[in-house]
């Protein structure tokens, strides 16, 4: 795995390209010439005008929408951004997890968004947020596995996960969450 979310996403430019034989300046032309007023219509539009994933969708509208403002945050920045001020406690946390996964395999793609990071492989299996100054959530992809212990059922945390495991400590990263998550990582 990439723990260096830059080194992440050109993993996944180079893959698209490869994939799609369009470069990555390509796909952003493409993406600047709509006038879609809403992320997700430009999402939409590239997923079915191009038989793309979702994740390589989001990343050209990403892309072209931080073009069109002259620059955004990068990766790094969402990261930090995420773990700052009174959320800079879960950092070691979510640097424990990110050591976990690693083990588990190369192939992890890291999506920063504001909020939470998503990790992926061929879709998205898991995501890591710092929900209060005090507890970090694990939201998992395991359709149809019962909710048991700390794994719960997502309910209103996130729609693209089916389950979350709420984390505010080392010692809550036992092998019930490593299961779940090494689990939850072979299905993706």
């Amino acid at each position: 795995m990439m723990t260096d979310i830059t080194a992440a996403e050109q993993s996944q430019w180079r893959n698209l390209e490869q994939s799609s034989g369009k470069s990555q300046a390509e796909w952003l032309e493409l993406a600047a010439k709509q006038t879609f007023s809403k992320h997700s219509e430009l999402v939409n539009w590239l997923k079915s005008e191009f038989a793309i994933g979702h994740g390589n969708a989001n990343l050209i509208a990403h892309r072209a929408k931080q073009a069109a403002a002259g620059g955004a945050p990068g990766a790094e920045d969402l990261l930090a951004a995420q773990y700052s001020g009174a959320k800079a406690a879960l950092k070691p946390l979510y640097d424990q997890l990110m050591s976990y996964v690693q083990s588990l395999g190369p192939d992890v793609e890291l999506s920063p968004k504001k909020a939470y990071v998503s990790l992926r492989r061929n879709k998205q299996f898991a995501l890591l947020q710092p929900s209060t100054a005090t507890r970090l959530d694990l939201g998992l992809n395991l359709k149809d596995v019962e909710p048991a212990g700390k794994l719960e059922a997502s309910g209103s945390f996130n729609a693209m996960c089916s389950h979350r495991i709420r984390l505010s400590t080392a010692a809550d990263i036992d092998d019930s969450v490593k299961h779940w998550l090494a689990e939850a990582y072979n299905r993706g």
